[in-house]
């Protein structure tokens, strides 16, 4: 069978191969029994996993990358259904100028964010870095809650919603009767996306980072200033092999059509 679109096809291969062989280059590195990165690797060994296991500054940050991850996808969300809804199916003035504003976060360097929390709340009021933190982080994932979630609920039947509030359901019921069962993929969507977001963010939390708050992601930044040993490879393979494992239980949850179909309707 000959190709259609020869050109296009090529190009394709070629973005595929730009993209896919430095992670390998990556992951091969990870498994040298070397002492600095190199490929092709000497040896087969799984010391630099153990060492990045045992490395007290990687797991501490972990532990605070999954709690901010987890915490600002949730508050993000909480924040972000109720707002779609009432951009969508409420009856609120100036529907674009608020969707906008939720959106904001898209188009506002991070860096602008960043400088602009710990001037204002950790600079002036004191506040600790660990609240600014997430709140900045919950203000980056809005755009994604409100968008996403909207594109689920842009593409459902308005009319079953009226069907189910004529028959007689609360507009309670009719939410988890009805409307929560349209936005489900949405919400697992937008979830999904928030929390890989938060999770690799880099520079937010670089600004607003403390002594005994800091992320995996500048962890890792701040080790490969001071060292070039294969453990940042293999920390790096580690968080491939977790994205890898998130992406699979999605494809078989809900599969990606239906996650991230419907966000360019």
């Amino acid at each position: 069978m000959t190709t259609r679109k020869p050109v296009a096809s090529t190009l394709a291969v070629f973005g595929y191969v730009i993209m896919i062989v430095p992670i390998l280059f990556v992951v091969a590195a990870a498994f040298t029994t070397g002492s600095s990165l190199r490929f092709p690797p000497e040896g087969f060994s799984l010391q630099w996993f153990e060492a990045a296991a045992e490395h007290t500054p990687f797991r501490s940050a972990l532990l605070t990358s999954l709690q901010l991850a987890v915490t600002s996808t949730f508050l993000a969300l909480s924040v972000g259904v109720p707002a779609t809804l009432a951009i969508h199916r409420g009856k609120l003035p100036g529907k674009g100028f608020v969707e906008g504003l939720f959106l904001s976060p898209l188009i506002i360097p991070e860096l602008v964010v960043g400088l602009a929390l710990f001037q204002q709340l950790v600079v002036t009021y004191r506040i600790d870095n660990f609240p600014v933190l997430l709140l900045g982080h919950t203000a980056l994932l809005l755009p994604y809650a409100v968008r996403v979630t909207g594109a689920a609920l842009t593409g459902s039947d308005e009319s079953l919603e009226e069907a189910s509030r004529g028959l007689g359901a609360s507009p309670l019921r009719t939410f988890f009767s009805v409307t929560l069962p349209v936005l489900r993929p949405g919400i697992f969507s937008a979830g999904l996306l928030g929390f890989i977001t938060s999770f690799n963010n880099v520079p937010l939390s670089l600004l607003l980072q403390a002594r005994d708050t800091r992320t995996l992601p500048v962890s890792m930044l701040d080790y490969v200033q001071q060292s070039y040993d294969p453990m940042i490879a293999a920390v790096s393979t580690m968080i491939l092999a977790g994205t890898v494992v998130i992406a699979i239980i999605a494809e078989r949850t809900v599969g990606f059509t239906k996650i991230f179909g419907g966000i360019n309707r």
